[in-house]
Parts: C-alpha cells; structure tokens; sequence
C-alpha cells in the first residue's frame, strides 16, 4: 500500500532542490514528515487517521520530526507540533474537538448574523459600494480564531523543538500581493530559508496569526494581514505541496488526502442532466484546490525517483524521497449527503440560494459541515482505512521497506 514517488518541485527546478539536501547515510533512520492537506470539514478524515496512528507507533512517541499543514490541515500540524512530546494526548484532544464539532464553532450562522451578511451584500452590489464597501467574505471565521487560540499553544512548538521531539513545523499560505505560497516554517538551527519560483520558505515565530492566514479559505473567509502582505487559504498557489517538507529535511512523507481518488466530479453517482449550479461549482473549485496539486506531485515525485535509481552517477546529490499517501475508500460526497439536514438552518439556506442544496450539493456541504454526525463517521472511515493499511503504515514509520501493495504510485486506498 504504498511505494517510493517524489514530491514535484517543478522539473529541472525540482531536480537541484532535492540536490540541495543534505545525503543521508543507508544506516540512519530517515527522517519521516506528517503532510497535512487542506478540506475544510473533510479534515475529520485525517483526525481517524492519526487516531489509528497513536496505536500502531511503537511507545507511542511522535513519529514525524518534520509537520506541514495547508488551511485546515494547518489546524491539526499545529496542535500536534505544540504537544510533540505528548503525540497520544494531542491526538486525543484533536479527536475530542472534531468528534464535537458544530458549524458555530467555526464560523457564525445564527439567523440575524446570516440575514445581516446578505443584506450587507445586496446593498453593497445594488449602491455599487456606495452605500457599503464590499464585505471582506461571506462568512465570519471570528469563532474558529477564538476556538484555536484556547487549543494551540504556539510556546509548545519552540519547546517540542528544543526537546528534540520535532525537527520542524511548517504553515503553509499564499500572498495575495506577490502571489507566491509561503511556508512559514520554525525549526531547528541548521535549517535554512529557501526561495523557488512561486514558492519561498521563511524562519518565522509561529502565531495565531500564521494558522489563520493559512485557513483563510477564498470568498469564505477574510484575508489575514502579516507584516505589509495579506495572506489567504495556503492552497491557492501551491503548486508543489510536498516541497516544504523536502526543505525541511524529510526522507520520507506520509501524505493524508481527503478525497477518494476517482472522485473530482461535481455528481456523486452520475452525470448530471442539467448544467451545474453555482453552488456545485463553487464545490468542485474547492475540491480542485485542496486536492489537485497533491496527485500531481506524487506522479512527479515518482518520475524523479525513478530517474535518480536509474542513473545514480547523473543525480548531483538527488536522493529517493518515499512517500505514502491515505485516502478515503468513501467519497466523502456519499458521507455528507447523509448528513445535509444536520447543517444548521441558516447554512442550508445559503446553500439553496447558490443552488447547493440537497445530496446536488453535496460536494460544497462537504468542506462546510462542521458537525459532530457527519465528522465522527468522516474519523471512522479514516481509522477504519489506516487500521487496514496498518502493515504499510508501521513499515513506513519505523523505517522499513514498504511493501508494494497499492491501488496507484505511493497511494494506498482501502477498497
């Protein structure tokens, strides 16, 4: 379930990035990373995953030295990057949270909050901004700020650095005004900034702030101003998302996706007759967003590996990165279609103006639904598939070699 591919660093570029790192003796452990990807409620997935983890790592220890998170995956890199040196406790209290999710916590859809919002932004589409300036997004994420800021302790990074715990935390966003995805990143000394095309690491002290601008979903939520740039959703521009984790040292990424990998339409089990909806487009670009580029830099990933143990003499210091990645084994579509009247009342009215509405809506409901119904099964379905793929799971964290069973390169689905 799962095998050697290469995160894509953009062709010849990718080459010299991989011959940047350091080479590593065949009698060390590797260094292992935890990839998290963004997808909104879907992320429930990833929190089943690394439940299933917490019982197969040997002792219990942390596994990965180095943790990057994109938008919601940014949530959970964060929580388990700040208590590394209590991997069991901090998966607990991410199980604890998404177990009791409601989309109140996340985000205000209180009746008179929602009819505000509208109101604000039909005013200020009819007046042409003359009466109101445009509204900065359409939903306020002041609640998940509140949320994060009681449940990350950002001192716990620095301290799980020092201990020796973690190698490295990495946060990813995107500047609105350079249009480049930033990896804000704390780590070890020896660890250096790094500048490619369109995509930059930089040293920082991680802070609320950092997560925030990394869940800033486009439209959905506002932007996050650091320094003299505005920053948004770490997915926008993130064409190579496995390229942090190479910078930061890694030889081997466990990549936890959110998507069943033949799932990218906007029908949940045939075309649709009529043309899609707003609502079910805006459902299909954020599934383009947050999960695209990931199979993209597998694929490429795998090409490189392939070149570097073909012609070893012609790597210039490249090395095989191996990679394993989880998927869900059940479109979430299928999960959130059964959980669509659990949304709150305000919600599913939004969702029905835009014409996202029932099980045709499926898609958009199912990065929206924070409730505790529709993310408890998403947790079980990502328990159930590691525990499946446990053999490959347990050989990629100890350092072994992974076995070769899988549905597609470095993928390993459950079916």
């Amino acid at each position: 379930m799962g095998e050697r591919a290469l995160a894509n660093e953009g062709h010849t570029t990718q080459m010299n990035d991989f011959a940047t790192q350091p080479s590593r003796r065949r009698d060390q452990r590797p260094v292992l990373a935890l990839v998290l990807t963004g997808g909104g409620s879907r992320s429930a997935y990833q929190i089943g995953v690394l439940r299933a983890l917490a019982e197969i790592c040997p002792r219990g220890r942390n596994p990965f030295q180095v943790i990057v998170g994109t938008s919601a995956g940014a949530v959970a890199a964060s929580v388990l990057a700040a208590e590394a040196f209590h991997w069991r406790r901090a998966v607990a209290g991410l199980e604890e949270v998404w177990s009791n999710f409601r989309s109140e916590q996340v985000f205000r859809v209180d009746p008179a909050h929602m009819l505000r919002s509208g109101t604000h932004w039909v005013l200020s589409l009819l007046s042409g901004g003359l009466l109101l300036s445009p509204p900065k997004s359409l939903l306020d994420n002041t609640p998940l700020r509140e949320l994060l800021s009681q449940r990350v302790d950002w001192s716990g990074v620095r301290k799980s650095i020092d201990r020796g715990h973690l190698r490295a935390l990495a946060l990813c966003a995107t500047s609105y005004v350079t249009g480049q995805s930033v990896a804000f990143f704390d780590g070890r000394e020896n660890i250096r900034e790094w500048a490619r095309v369109q995509r930059v690491g930089r040293r920082v002290t991680l802070t609320l702030d950092h997560l925030m601008a990394s869940v800033a979903i486009p439209l959905l939520f506002p932007p996050m101003r650091l320094g003299e740039e505005h920053f948004g959703d770490g997915a926008m521009r993130q064409l190579n998302p496995l390229s942090p984790a190479v910078h930061l040292g890694a030889d081997r990424l466990l990549i936890l996706g959110v998507r069943a990998r033949r799932a990218a339409g906007v029908a949940v089990s045939r075309l649709p007759i009529e043309p899609p909806t707003p609502g079910q487009i805006f459902g299909y670009m954020l599934d383009t967003l947050f999960t695209d580029q990931i199979y993209g830099d597998l694929e490429q990933l795998e090409r490189i590996n392939e070149l570097v143990q073909a012609a070893p003499e012609h790597a210039h210091g490249a090395r095989v990165i191996d990679t394993l990645m989880l998927a869900p084994s059940v479109d979430p579509r299928e999960v959130a279609a059964r959980h669509i009247n659990g949304m709150p009342q305000s919600l599913r009215a939004l969702l029905r103006v835009i014409g996202a509405k029932d099980i045709s809506g499926s898609q958009l409901a199912s990065y929206l639904m924070f409730e505790s119904g529709y993310t408890r099964e998403l947790i079980e379905l990502g328990y159930r598939d590691a525990m499946e793929a446990r053999c490959a799971l347990r050989a990629f964290v100890t350092g072994e070699q992974l076995p070769s069973l899988l549905t597609s390169p470095g993928v390993a689905q459950a079916t």
